[in-house]
């Protein structure tokens, strides 16, 4: 499950990206457009900026932006330096490895292999999704709502 901290990161860096290369934004309209809490938000861009994905700037006009263009942002490396391991369970992180306490033979555990798939399948979509694909599906989503908000309800008969 994809905790609040992870979920708030994308969020405001979805926000940086709609607002890519037009400068700075402060946190507290970043807080407040995407309902995030300013000083978990604080913390959080803070981390991120750390990690060379965001910059910043003090003073008047000051905020933050983002530093790599929205294609160059993936999913997994946000939700890495935000979460840690994306697998579900030690035995099958590529980064964050630790073997099982409880396993008795980890090359016979029907549950590791079944974790395998579901590590490699979310890792597939999480490293080809950038914060610019989120913008794109936005886009999508919102005319494919509008379309279906127009169209008129059919008559019962």
């Amino acid at each position: 499950m994809l905790s609040k901290k992870s979920k708030y990161a994308i969020k405001a860096l979805v926000t940086l990206a709609r607002e890519y290369e037009k400068g700075p934004i402060l946190i507290s309209n970043i807080a407040e457009r995407d309902k995030i809490p300013q000083k978990f938000l604080e913390a959080i861009l803070l981390e991120l900026k750390k990690m060379g994905i965001l910059g910043s700037k003090k003073g008047a006009g000051g905020g933050y932006y983002l530093i790599k263009h929205p294609k160059d942002v993936m999913l997994s490396n946000v939700m890495r330096l935000t979460d840690g391991p994306i697998a579900l369970i030690p035995c099958v992180s590529l980064n964050f490895y630790e073997r099982c306490v409880e396993c008795v033979d980890e090359a016979t555990c029907g549950l590791r292999d079944v974790a395998m798939d579901v590590r490699d399948a979310s890792l597939n979509i999480l490293t080809n999704t950038s914060l610019a694909d989120i913008l794109a599906r936005e886009d999508r989503l919102k005319k494919a709502g509008i379309r279906t908000a127009l169209k008129p309800a059919k008559k019962k008969g």
